[in-house]
């Protein structure tokens, strides 16, 4: 059945749509000339701060209840940890605009981890959203892989970021954590931190060699504020509120407006393959949200 937005869904809708989108190119921004894992560690450390403020202050207690750990730690692996890490050495290797319209091939993923993990329904609308979603990805690969100067693994690492969050989107969907999503966001951003922590101290200490400059401080300071402080409750909320496909409804544009932010905000210089991969990406999206339309009776 279509899925009722109320006004103030819409809103948050829109509003995630751009703080998102904008993002990509921040992250660029700030991850070009710097260790991207430990770009991360700073943005997610200020994160961390910022939600347990927020928690504070609206009353909830960051305690969670003994048996609900196992339940939050795999929520934090596939909607927080993975998505994080990887999709950072994506931006890394890859322009803005074609790391997000990798990362938005999610609600495909979602969908697919929803026929096979909960017997969803599989319907040949959403078929069509499996085969144009993989058409966008052999689009990318294949540019990368054509190139001196491609960057085949950036396409991988998107690809697996944007696995991972179909994944997490299930499961925070059908969650049975009864804390609020405030705290749950905390933990599970803690856990990225400590990990990406780990693994920027394993392979980019080397690195460690200056501050971030006034570029890179700017993009840290966005993705405290804008997307660990805002975008990521937004995100859950919505996740939590809506059917777990309908709930992907808020990245349908993610990947247009990092495209063109890109373009906007970096100079960057969009080719043919990333067009196309685009617009199999929007059909992908489509297919797999927008309702079927009902015989007339």
């Amino acid at each position: 059945m279509p899925v009722a937005l109320s006004r103030k869904d819409l809103l948050l809708l829109v509003v995630l749509t751009v703080l998102w989108g904008v993002n990509w190119p921040v992250m660029k921004a700030g991850v070009r000339d710097f260790a991207p894992i430990t770009f991360r560690v700073l943005c997610m450390a200020g994160g961390v701060v910022l939600l347990a403020l927020v928690a504070r202050a609206q009353g909830h207690s960051l305690r969670v209840r003994r048996e609900h750990w196992p339940e939050l730690v795999l929520l934090g692996l596939t909607n927080v940890v993975i998505w994080y890490v990887l999709a950072i050495w994506g931006v890394k290797l890859l322009s803005s605009g074609r790391a997000a319209i990798l990362g938005y091939t999610m609600p495909v993923w979602t969908a697919l981890f929803g026929w096979l993990l909960y017997r969803d329904r599989l319907d040949a609308r959403m078929g069509l959203g499996v085969l144009a979603a993989f058409g966008a990805v052999a689009l990318l690969l294949g540019s990368e892989l054509a190139t001196l100067t491609g960057r085949p693994l950036g396409t991988l690492f998107m690809l697996g970021a944007a696995a991972a969050w179909g994944l997490g989107t299930q499961l925070m969907r059908r969650r049975r954590l009864t804390e609020p999503v405030v705290v749950l966001t905390f933990w599970m951003l803690l856990m990225a931190l400590v990990t990406s922590g780990a693994i920027a101290w394993l392979t980019e200490r080397q690195m460690w060699v200056r501050w971030p400059d006034t570029v890179e401080w700017w993009a840290i300071v966005y993705n405290v504020f804008m997307v660990f402080g805002v975008s990521q409750l937004l995100w859950f909320r919505l996740a939590t509120i809506l059917p777990p496909v309908a709930s992907s409804l808020s990245v349908m544009l993610i990947p247009v407006v990092g495209l063109f932010s890109g373009m906007a905000l970096l100079g960057e210089r969009p080719t043919w393959h990333d067009w196309l991969a685009l617009a199999c990406v929007l059909v992908a999206i489509a297919s797999v949200l927008l309702p079927a339309r009902r015989p007339a009776a």
